[in-house]
Order: C-alpha cells, then sequence, then structure tokens
C-alpha cells in the first residue's frame, strides 16, 4: 500500500506518519493536546494538536472520534439549545462576522429532531409555536447535531467547546472579512492562514483524497483545533447561559 493511501483500522479512517508535522508555533505555545472536529457527509474529521504532532483522521461517528485522548476538544456543531431556537452567542458571532453574518446557521433547536423527521412538518410547527422556520442547510445537519448534543450531555466531565471556524479565520485574518471558503480565493487565504499559524502539512492534507471531505472540512478542522487549544475569546463572554440540560450557550473561537 503507498504510505500516502489512507487504511481502516479498527473503524478508525487513520491518515499514515507522512500526516505527522514537523514542529509547529501553534504546537508549542500550549501544553494543552487539544482536538478539532467538523462534519462531513461520511462522518467527521478530526485534527490533533499534540506538542510538536499535528494528525488528521477521520471517524464515522463521534463516539470513534473522541475515543482519541486530548485535554480539550471543540467542534464545529451547536452545543446547548434553546426550546425556541435563538441563542445571544449565535447573534454575538453574526455581529462579529458582518457582512457575513448568514455564515452562522441559527435556530437549532432539539424538538425539532426528536419529534419530526419532515422538515415541512418541522416547520409547520414552529410557525404554530411562533417561532422561526428551520432552513434547509441547517434541518440537514440535525443528525450530527443530536449526535453531539447526547454525547456530551452523557459526558459532563469531558471539556467539549462549540467553536465556529469562521470565527477563529477572523481573528487569524486580523479580523478583517474574509472571501467564502468556498471560492479558489477563500480556500487559498485560509490556507495560508494556517500555514502562518504552524500547520506546515496543510498542503499534503489538501491534495491527497481525505474520504470524501472537502478541502472547507479539513480547513475548518484545523481552524477549531487552533481555537482549541488556545482559545482567544468567546461570544459571549463571561459566564454564558445555559440550556434546560445545563449545557453552555457559548462559541469560543
Amino acid at each position: 500500500m503507498d504510505r500516502l493511501q489512507p487504511a481502516w483500522r479498527s473503524g478508525l479512517y487513520l491518515q499514515s506518519d507522512c500526516d505527522r508535522a514537523q514542529p509547529a508555533e501553534v504546537s508549542k505555545r500550549s501544553g494543552c493536546r487539544a482536538l478539532g472536529l467538523d462534519g462531513f457527509s461520511k462522518g467527521w474529521v478530526a485534527v490533533l494538536l499534540d506538542g510538536d504532532v499535528q494528525e488528521i483522521s477521520f471517524h464515522r461517528d463521534i463516539t470513534d472520534a473522541l475515543s482519541r485522548s486530548c485535554d480539550r476538544a471543540g467542534i464545529d456543531i451547536p452545543i446547548g439549545m434553546s426550546d425556541h431556537g435563538e441563542r445571544d452567542c449565535d447573534l454575538l458571532a453574526r455581529a462579529k462576522l458582518r457582512p457575513h453574518a448568514s455564515r452562522v446557521f441559527a435556530g437549532a433547536r432539539r424538538w425539532l429532531w426528536s419529534e419530526f423527521s419532515d422538515p415541512n412538518d418541522a416547520n409547520r410547527e414552529a410557525q404554530r409555536r411562533g417561532q422561526k422556520r428551520v432552513s434547509r442547510q441547517l434541518w440537514h445537519l440535525g443528525a450530527k447535531i443530536m449526535e453531539v448534543d447526547a454525547f456530551v450531555r452523557a459526558n459532563p466531565s469531558r471539556d467539549i467547546r462549540e467553536v465556529h471556524p469562521e470565527l477563529v479565520f477572523l481573528r487569524l485574518n486580523d479580523n478583517e472579512p474574509l472571501p467564502s471558503k468556498k471560492s479558489a480565493g477563500g480556500v487559498a487565504l485560509r490556507r495560508a492562514l494556517l500555514k502562518q499559524s504552524g500547520f506546515r502539512q496543510i498542503d499534503r492534507w489538501l491534495t491527497h483524497e481525505r474520504s470524501g471531505a472537502k478541502p472547507d472540512d479539513v480547513l475548518d478542522a484545523c481552524a477549531v483545533a487552533i481555537a482549541a487549544r488556545e482559545p482567544a475569546g468567546s461570544v459571549p463572554e463571561g459566564a454564558p447561559p445555559v440550556d434546560a440540560h445545563g449545557l453552555p450557550m457559548r462559541i469560543w473561537f
């Protein structure tokens, strides 16, 4: 087997040792063993920062992804949900990202997916309750949102934080708005920012096949790992509100 070809090992889609980075600034500044996760069509992209080691791996489910030992994990998914779908952290994140406020998908509610299997039925119920409709983009994230919600609630001792990668990239770009991550220019800028932050193997990670993950999935997982390793702040600042299950409604960056 070619060394660059990933292989399944005990349910883990693990990259070869070729994906270990050289010593990098982002790994040396903190002793925290951090994991950044971003969802994609077949599961989860995981980026581990541990000392001078940077690793990327791909997992079928969140339990497998979080079976890796880490001090702190960041996930690009809502953690902590209100029954009406409104969260201050989403409003604050949107304000920071203007003019690209739509990059924050707001409106996650547990009952949407626990009570309904069809988005049209769910939206009719939302309207009956006087709430905003759920977008199709957010609706299709429902399985992953509920998967993470169940894991976090079952593992209260784990340090698992919601991170929005666009806020991280904004931070890395000196608070200057970035072009869309779906555009060539947006990918190039995010890649350059990660290189400046010490991800010296990012070109390899982006150019070799990654089990169906798109380039922006890999970029986002790296950004989330940075915030998990060394968070620069959160919205809201200070003690956040919690949901009905005691989960904080806060986004780190």
